[in-house]
């Protein structure tokens, strides 16, 4: 049965940590500005920290799913990203608040790698594909609410440290779900000879990860700046919870529209076209400086996205062996992060040079750029893998 309990629970666990995170991630550049005085570039360095440490931890976080007690890591992992929101309540200086966000970063990267193989597990084998895609809404959903919330609390009240104690409830809320999962007996990999480049990175998945990377790395750039960037260049200062609420809405949509082609193995095909629409979002983002491009463009980033990450997550599923779900789903993770974190880090260097204008019209390119790669090389590299795979 697909929606059995412990499915729908880990998708409850994992909207509320992503609800904790998404409430934040909006409103943070406008945060270390307003409370710091801090700069475009350094709000940048401050941000992608977060990232960077989600990236260094994921490789040993799928190890650790793959090899140990999974429950145990997960509430292990959860209780840590909770334990860090009272972190930002506490930072009084730009210093510790960057030091709190930077290692708030590794829980998270953990807890993201643990929730979703545990995700893997509860699924029956042959709706896996489908349920993956599903299971991604509760991102999506989170993404859809939190951001609003976040702005209307923040125009309300102009009070950052409610958005805080909010993160840290749903954090909170969210481990207490996940305590209640009953996680099914799996294979443990113990007594290797020794310990491989594979045990860590999903190796045969590398032009995947390469590829997702280039896209992550424009989602991450639009994310982190968004809200400054439509209060200064376009002078939309509510818009920015619709435009999340938006593209919200078309990653949902396009994750159910996509079930099908996710239940039938067309996975190239689904991230063919999502990564189409995507491109054409971000052109229209940037290209038309009025509000019929800014929201035109959270529709067709939402459904590109929606379509992409669910087939690239089913492709790196598909090539790995049953005992490496874990560095499957560690390994997909760290590669949006490594090009998340740089479109954050390239994209604050980039609007302190040249401005917001040009840092999205870099965006555009190196999506471009992906869509090229994936045409090119990803989508055989893919295929023949995939196909030696079932052999």
């Amino acid at each position: 049965m697909l929606w059995n309990a412990n499915y729908v629970k880990v998708m409850i666990a994992n909207f509320a940590l992503y609800f904790a995170f998404y409430i934040l991630t909006p409103l943070l550049p406008l945060y270390l500005s307003d409370q710091f005085g801090a700069t475009k570039d350094t709000i940048g360095i401050v941000l992608s920290g977060y990232t960077w440490a989600a990236l260094l931890i994921r490789p040993f976080s799928g190890f650790i799913v793959d090899c140990f007690d999974r429950r145990k890591a997960l509430l292990t992992f959860f209780f840590l990203f909770f334990l860090f929101f009272a972190g930002y309540i506490a930072a009084s200086t730009l210093l510790m608040f960057a030091i709190v966000r930077t290692v708030h970063g590794a829980p998270f990267g953990a807890l993201t790698v643990a929730n979703q193989t545990v995700a893997i597990d509860v699924l029956p084998s042959e709706r896996r594909n489908e349920g993956m895609g599903y299971y991604g809404l509760s991102n999506n959903l989170a993404m859809a609410i939190a951001p609003s919330v976040a702005i209307y609390i923040y125009q309300m009240t102009a009070d950052f440290s409610i958005l805080f104690w909010i993160a840290l409830f749903v954090a909170g809320a969210g481990m207490a779900v996940d305590m209640t999962v009953k996680v099914p007996k799996k294979e443990i990999v113990r007594n290797k000879p020794r310990l491989s480049l594979d045990r860590f990175f999903l190796t045969k998945a590398w032009m995947l990860a390469v590829n997702i990377a280039f896209f992550s790395f424009c989602f991450g750039a639009l994310s982190n700046y968004l809200a400054i960037y439509s209060k200064e260049e376009m002078g939309i200062t509510g818009g920015t919870g619709t435009y999340f609420l938006i593209l919200s809405v078309g990653l949902v949509v396009s994750r159910l529209q996509g079930a099908e082609g996710l239940r039938k193995g067309r996975l190239t095909q689904n991230a063919a076209g999502g990564i189409c629409l995507s491109l054409v979002g971000y052109v229209l983002f940037v290209a038309l400086n009025n509000a019929w491009g800014y929201y035109l463009s959270a529709v067709l980033i939402g459904l590109g996205n929606g379509h992409m990450y669910p087939a690239f997550l089913n492709m790196f599923i598909s090539v790995a062996r049953n005992n490496q779900r874990g560095t499957a789903s560690s390994s997909i993770l760290t590669a949006w992060d490594l090009g998340f974190g740089f479109g954050i880090l390239v994209g604050g260097v980039v609007a302190e040079l040249f401005g917001y204008q040009a840092a999205f019209w870099t965006v555009a390119a190196v999506n471009a750029a992906g869509v090229a790669l994936f045409f090119a090389v990803t989508r055989s590299f893919y295929q023949a893998r995939a196909l030696a795979n079932k052999k």
